[in-house]
């Protein structure tokens, strides 16, 4: 216990003593207590699993390679429901934001969406190869669907950040719920290696001799698994945000209709005044750009590595486990480099790391090392194991460790920064417009990895191509000042 105890003398003691008010939240509002910061960071815990779980390393290679049955046309139709999933998304989330902002109150609008996400989540079950169960445009609606209510959780989930922690613990405690996100995932990632993967693979004494449950590896259930176990994941631990943080107080009573009126008025006024908030705009251009390099190498890394090294589910389990380790790390290191060196110099840390991660993650191929040094892949395997048997393999793995913990750490450090320099009364509406600088080029990835691919007929290639729009947003990052804007009707 005594790690938690460090977390709550963390949260409840300011650092900085000559602080006028330690207690108050970045809003100056009362900040939450100890119980409700941790209940906001936990909900991290329940809703990113999906991503790291689904999204990258277990379902979506096996729709790709499996479900579709063709590595390049998958990645392409992998692209179109993130393309489309973005559209909406970039046509909604500063409306719903606005609203927020508006009527008040965040809590019912995370019960709605997830209420949509654990049913639809759920049927990833009966995704299944050759046309039976699900059909692959089901399964697609299936994921924009969720892909859309996730992202509007996160509006209103990071829109209560500020109201929730001190000021001077912004930075710490989204790095703490980046933290849990990926150590909830990697519990789940290393349950299912236990109870699903390693079964029938390996003679050691405490794995079991056939998958848990009755579970048929043989149809890829094994694989389908990952919905319904992260949808029973995200129902249990939203509860924690429900019942212990409070929700942001209405600052006048408004009927929903007026709400979804008003909100979308601030929205237009909002833009039509950015020429004010010029400094905010800058930010959430670059962040589009680096954002969705970001989402791109994640949409495409499970199904890239796939793809190359011919990974296997229980290859990628395993990829699955050891990234998120690094990227729990990657959510402390956020946060520290947040609260140390401020979050413009946090982020250009974060999407540089990244970004030579990137180029060296692709000059690794099953015959090549660092593009240019040779390996034959008739070579004697490192060890005996059934996974990871290359020295390029492991060189891969090493890299993208760093690109794990620079990609969480970003993630981190862009919101902390959004709750720094927007202005305070208008919070839910810039992490609206937030979530449309992280949208509204979504289809840009895809498509520019989609295009590289087919051009070159190289997976390796389209990957290659997301370093172009980390380029774009570390470029433009130079060009922001960390200062809070004012305000303006």
């Amino acid at each position: 216990m005594k790690e938690l105890g460090d977390v709550r003398e963390a949260i409840e003691n300011d650092p900085h003593p000559s602080s006028a008010a330690p207690s108050l939240s970045a809003t100056g509002q009362p900040a939450a207590d100890f119980k409700g910061q941790m209940s906001w960071a936990i909900f991290e815990w329940a809703r990113d699993p999906y991503v790291i779980i689904v999204t990258i390393y277990i379902f979506a290679p096996y729709f790709s390679n499996t479900v579709v049955g063709d590595p390049v046309r998958g990645q392409a139709i992998w692209g179109n429901i993130n393309s489309i999933a973005g559209f909406i998304i970039a046509c909604f989330g500063p409306i719903l934001g606005a609203i927020a902002d508006t009527g008040g109150r965040r809590k019912p609008w995370l019960i709605g969406f997830v209420s949509v996400m654990v049913p639809a989540m759920f049927a990833l079950w009966w995704a299944l190869p050759g046309g039976e169960g699900l059909g692959i445009y089901q399964i697609a609606a299936l994921f924009i669907v969720i892909s859309v209510a996730f992202s509007f959780t996160e509006v209103f989930h990071n829109s209560m950040l500020p109201a929730v922690a001190p000021h001077e613990r912004i930075g710490f405690l989204s790095g703490l719920a980046l933290a849990l996100a990926n150590a909830g995932a990697l519990l789940i990632l290393c349950f299912m290696l236990y109870a699903f993967m390693l079964p029938g693979h390996v003679n050691w004494s405490f794995i079991p001799d056939k998958a848990l449950f009755g579970l048929d590896v043989s149809t890829h259930e094994n694989s389908r698994i990952s919905g319904p176990i992260t949808a029973v994941w995200l129902f249990v631990f939203t509860l924690p945000l429900l019942f212990f943080t409070p929700d942001v107080k209405p600052t006048r009573k408004i009927n929903k209709v007026r709400a979804v009126v008003d909100g979308m008025r601030r929205v237009v006024k909002t833009v039509r005044q950015v020429k004010h908030y010029r400094n905010v705009a800058t930010y959430l251009i670059a962040r589009m750009f680096f954002n969705d390099g970001q989402t791109a190498v994640l949409i495409f890394g499970g199904v890239y590595a796939a793809g190359v090294f011919k990974w296997d589910a229980l290859t990628l389990t395993i990829y699955g486990i050891i990234l998120s380790i690094f990227a729990v790390g990657g959510g402390f290191f956020g946060g520290w480099l947040d609260d140390k060196f401020g979050s413009k110099r946090a982020i250009l840390t974060s999407i540089g790391g990244t970004s030579i991660g990137i180029v060296l993650a692709v000059s690794m191929t099953p015959t090549s090392m660092l593009f240019f040094i040779p390996y034959d892949p008739a070579s004697p395997p490192i060890w005996d194991l059934p996974f990871f048997r290359t020295t390029p393999e492991l060189a891969y793995l090493i890299v993208v460790l760093v690109v794990a913990i620079c990609i969480t750490a970003a993630y981190a450090n862009s919101r902390t920064m959004l709750a720094r320099i927007a202005p305070a009364s208008k919070m839910s509406e810039f992490f609206g417009l937030y979530a449309l600088s992280g949208t509204a080029t979504a289809f840009m990835g895809p498509l520019l990895v989609g295009m590289a691919t087919l051009y070159f007929n190289s997976q390796r290639a389209g990957f290659a191509s997301i370093l172009i729009l980390m380029i774009i947003g570390l470029g433009l990052m130079a060009f922001v000042k960390e200062t809070r804007a004012e305000a303006i009707d």
